[in-house]
């Protein structure tokens, strides 16, 4: 008994940072910080959701055909493929607080999969805009509307606004990456596993904007048209 004592507290000691007077102290400041990250970007994404809002109040006939001209389908399966994420990633965390090693690798890299099967369709949608000249610039067109403009206005939203997502989801994957690495080199136990729970809600996060993004930009203003 005194052994698995003297373990668990080596343990602890080894993953807490000497600025810390304990793990818990060091968990709780590494998840406020966490949380102040994301309320910045929640801002950051925030003035695209009002930039669209506005002008779809302005233009909502050109942003409904903008809008039904979307894949619905790759979108849907995106949405599905960052909720079953989600899950994996809560499996992960899950599996780190028990010190189940084996289990968080799988799990990690179910979820590094399914990142990877979401980007691979958006890079494969992206290509279908550029194939059907939905990309802002000399060679835009839009059937169905009058104004090019505005319709110009809705892409470039839509491509900011995934691409950003993206962008997210590209440094999801690297955190993803060297979670897996460290993982395999045995740096977390269930006294240690702060990084994998920050990581989750980094990752939980990014497939939140989804949510938002997918009836936004795919399915809102489709009965207007």
């Amino acid at each position: 008994m005194k052994l698995a004592s003297q373990a668990h507290v080596h343990a602890e000691t080894l993953a807490r940072r000497e600025q810390f007077d304990t793990a818990e102290q060091q968990r709780d400041a590494s998840t406020l910080g966490m949380w102040v990250f994301l309320i910045t970007e929640i801002m950051f994404f925030g003035g695209m959701f009002l930039a669209y809002s506005v002008y779809r109040t302005f233009y909502p006939q050109v942003f409904a055909v903008a809008s039904s001209s979307m894949n619905a389908v790759i979108g849907a399966t995106n949405t599905g493929v960052l909720l079953c994420s989600s899950f994996t990633m809560v499996m992960a965390v899950r599996a780190a607080q028990l010190g189940q090693r084996k289990a968080i690798i799988t799990f990690l890299i179910l979820t590094l999969l399914l990142g990877l099967a979401f980007l691979g369709l958006k890079g494969y949608e992206w290509t279908l805009k550029f194939e059907e000249h939905h990309v802002p610039g000399p060679s835009f067109h839009l059937d169905g509307v009058d104004m090019q403009g505005p319709a110009q206005i809705f892409f470039s939203l839509y491509f900011a606004m995934t691409g950003l997502h993206a962008l997210h989801m590209v440094v999801g994957v690297g955190i993803l990456t060297w979670l897996l690495i460290a993982t395999y080199k045995g740096k977390f136990t269930a006294e240690y596993m702060t990084p994998v729970d920050i990581a989750g809600l980094y990752w939980h996060f990014v497939d939140i904007i989804w949510i938002f993004l997918f009836p936004l930009l795919y399915l809102i203003d489709r009965h207007l048209k």
